[in-house]
């Protein structure tokens, strides 16, 4: 048995009996060969899953501040994380989105199962915002098919400010492939990177439901801080 399996074997039955899973199309992903997972992103809890509803081990490569060393649902959260394979990435000043887009298009390479939240950070308002188009980049430059992933109710267990999480159901569905054929070939183009983006986050709100947003959610995250700051006498208005 794989590093992965093993840790997986612990991890996916309690991960089950706490927050117990309702999957639905799992059978849409690939029992091999590349493939990208897109999903909307709801909390920070996320990954650990589609890692665990998903048979096939999923490779996420996550922002370094989710792998904290903060109190113990933290570093619970975090042994999990890496137990299923996740690869921190720690964006230091002078590396490059492009560089961040290669090593994940490696992974496809390899020919494994690759997670994206193409919203690019958590909603902050539980919509679905606009997806960024490096999603359409790695889809059309490696060949894997893209499979839309809704998950719903993971907002409840882990919401932004909280470090405990709430024991809740968790649901999730997947649909088939996204059919990216009129912009094949066509990743260094900025329109198709956009257009084939568009089509797989309405592919994912049809699934979820959500109300969709044309705008990009840091934009708003940032807005909203601001106006929390402006509020609270500490803007630099």
């Amino acid at each position: 048995m794989s590093l992965y399996g093993a840790a997986k074997a612990v991890i996916a039955p309690a991960t089950r009996t706490l927050w117990p899973i309702e999957a639905d199309g799992v059978d849409h992903v690939p029992a091999r060969g590349p493939v990208i997972l897109a999903s909307n992103h709801l909390s920070n809890i996320d990954p650990l899953f589609i890692g665990v509803a998903v048979p096939r081990p999923v490779v996420f490569i996550a922002k370094e501040e989710l792998f904290a060393d903060g109190n113990a649902a933290q570093r619970a959260l975090t042994r999990a994380l890496r137990g299923l394979g996740q690869l921190s990435v720690d964006r230091k000043p002078g590396q490059s989105a492009q560089e961040a887009m290669d090593n994940s298009l490696q992974v496809l390479r390899e020919g494994n199962v690759f997670g994206i939240f193409p919203e690019g950070t958590r909603s902050p308002d539980g919509r679905l915002y606009r997806g960024q188009t490096g999603l359409a980049w790695l889809a059309l430059s490696s060949g894997a098919p893209v499979v839309p992933v809704a998950l719903y109710g993971t907002d409840r267990i882990l919401p932004h400010g909280r470090t405990v999480p709430v024991l809740r159901r968790v649901g999730m569905r997947f649909g088939p492939a996204v059919d990216l054929s009129p912009w094949q070939g066509e990743a260094g183009r900025a329109r198709s990177r956009r257009a084939a983006t568009d089509a797989i986050m309405a592919a994912i709100q049809r699934l979820s439901g959500q109300e969709q947003v044309p705008r990009f959610a840091a934009t708003v995250k940032a807005e909203m801080e601001e106006e929390r700051a402006d509020r609270d006498g500490t803007g630099r208005g």
